[in-house]
């Protein structure tokens, strides 16, 4: 893969920031009691979304997870509306009606977060065979997790796009946990992107805390899809810092763990100490955007606060039923 122009540096380190500061500052929110219901945080696994997303356009589309913000924000949805959307509100990116783990932009090419474990995986699948049929040049990614490739739609799913070498790129977001559960405890193999081999279906194993592996990897496999070449299963093992949900009490994991991977893996700090130390930004210019990120959010915050709710009748109005 050719070197990333600074330019695209900036960018990725801005969405990863920008994915960083909205989880955080959502977790203040719930913690207040200024937002209901469950969500759960994208927190540390950042360089995933960011790396995978950096290689993807218009023409391209993403299938995600019930731990969707990072994959939306990656993809270029709008953060204002995401806020207004988390928030119930009319200016949100569904109207107020999808809330955290239903976020879909079309659009953008965000087919939409998903509270079905593994269900995003057969939608992606669906997209990279209309992209195939239309030649459009497109790559559809589903993004799920470790405990997804335990799912029926998962095999079924590779399968098909392995027999129709679909445009597809399938990433195991392997967080080491399924809700509370240790991944070893479900699972028999230790890396899961051995699983591609049931399937005749090319693999590969991403540091998934660190943004120049996963990149270097996705656009690797992006540009296999590209050039009608097939699938590939890619995992980047990455970890959650947050629990499953906002408030879960974390008695499955031990504070040295997370301890550990907040401090020696973090992924924005790996970035910047390699881009900063080989001279391509200096951290001026991060700290920068970081101010920027930080407004960023608070005007989110705001105009969501204050924008109107939905109307009553807003509960039949862009609803999809069968006559």
């Amino acid at each position: 893969m050719r070197p990333l122009a600074t330019e695209e540096l900036l960018d990725a380190y801005r969405k990863m920031r920008t994915i960083r500061a909205f989880e955080e500052r959502l977790q203040e929110l719930v913690m207040a009691g200024a937002l209901s219901g469950f969500l759960h945080l994208y927190t540390g696994e950042e360089a995933v979304a960011v790396g995978v997303c950096q290689h993807l356009g218009p023409r391209d589309m993403v299938a995600s997870t019930h731990r969707g913000h990072g994959h939306c924000i990656a993809k270029g949805v709008d953060v204002g509306g995401m806020m207004a959307e988390l928030f119930g509100r009319r200016t949100g990116i569904c109207k107020g009606k999808g809330g955290s783990m239903h976020i879909a932009d079309l659009d953008r090419g965000m087919l939409g977060a998903n509270g079905i474990v593994g269900a995003g995986i057969p939608l992606a699948v669906g997209a990279a065979l209309t992209a195939q049929i239309r030649r459009t040049g497109g790559v559809a990614v589903a993004f799920f997790g470790d405990g997804a490739t335990n799912q029926g739609q998962f095999h079924e799913a590779l399968n098909l796009a392995a027999i129709w070498a679909l445009p597809c790129l399938f990433v195991i977001e392997n967080n080491l946990y399924g809700e509370a559960t240790p991944v070893e405890f479900v699972t028999p193999v230790r890396d899961l992107a051995a699983r591609a081999a049931a399937y005749g279906m090319r693999s590969d194993i991403a540091d998934g805390m660190d943004f120049f592996d996963v990149h270097a990897r996705a656009g690797e496999a992006i540009a296999q899809a590209r050039a009608g070449k097939g699938p590939t299963l890619l995992e980047c093992k990455t970890y959650r810092y947050s629990g499953h949900y906002v408030g879960d009490p974390l008695t499955y994991r031990t504070p040295a763990e997370a301890e550990f991977w907040r401090t020696q893996r973090d992924p924005l700090r790996r970035f910047e100490e390699r881009v900063v130390a080989d001279g391509f930004v200096d951290a001026a210019t991060l700290r920068r955007i970081d101010r920027e990120v930080a407004t960023l959010l608070e005007q989110a915050v705001a105009a969501a606060a204050s924008a109107p709710h939905p109307d009553p009748e807003d509960l039949v109005r862009d609803v999809y039923v069968r006559g």
